[in-house]
């Protein structure tokens, strides 16, 4: 099962499909972009066996610089993508595939590769892959985020946000 509507917040089980359909995205997108892709990684719920998330592939496209994101723009436009101006997240260019009345299933995060949103990514969803106990955490968070805004995903990361924070700052201690 992949694919939510447009600001609606749920959970499902985890699917082991959503590796299959990462690892097809990860290939159109590796054709569309060349070289311009230095990297692209599946992170997020969905890349974390066992773990409920919200039925949606978050793929981290590295570039570098980061204003070659810029290059990212008409060849994602161009396999369905629309690029979310006003999606707020500092030094993180969004794209999401499907849109309006029909169900978003994939969402690509460009960003510099190796720069701090490329690396505490990866390192949140390592650990989440190693550790049970931060991933019963980290659902159950999601789980009251969902009770609290079950419509509207910017108050729903918001939610999440302390916790992510926490994490990635637990980590980068290490």
């Amino acid at each position: 099962m992949l694919g939510l509507k447009h600001g609606v917040n749920r959970l499902v089980d985890y699917d082991p499909s959503w590796e299959v359909e990462f690892a097809a995205e990860r290939d159109r997108i590796a054709a569309a972009l060349g070289k311009t892709a230095k990297g692209i990684q599946h992170y997020g719920s969905t890349a974390v066996a066992g773990m409920r998330a919200k039925p949606i592939i978050d793929i981290l496209v590295g570039v570098r610089p980061l204003s070659d994101w810029e290059r990212c723009l008409e060849p994602l436009i161009g396999l369905g993508y629309d690029y979310a101006e006003q999606a707020g997240v500092p030094g993180h260019y969004i794209f999401g595939k499907g849109r309006d009345s029909t169900e978003r299933t994939h969402l690509v995060h460009v960003v510099e590769l190796d720069g701090e949103s490329w690396r505490s990514n990866l390192a949140l969803r390592d650990a989440l892959r190693r550790d049970p106990g931060l991933r019963r955490s980290y659902v159950a968070v999601k789980e009251a985020a969902i009770a609290e805004a079950p419509v509207g995903r910017a108050r729903y990361n918001e939610l999440k946000r302390d916790f992510i924070d926490a994490a990635k700052a637990r980590l980068d201690q290490r």
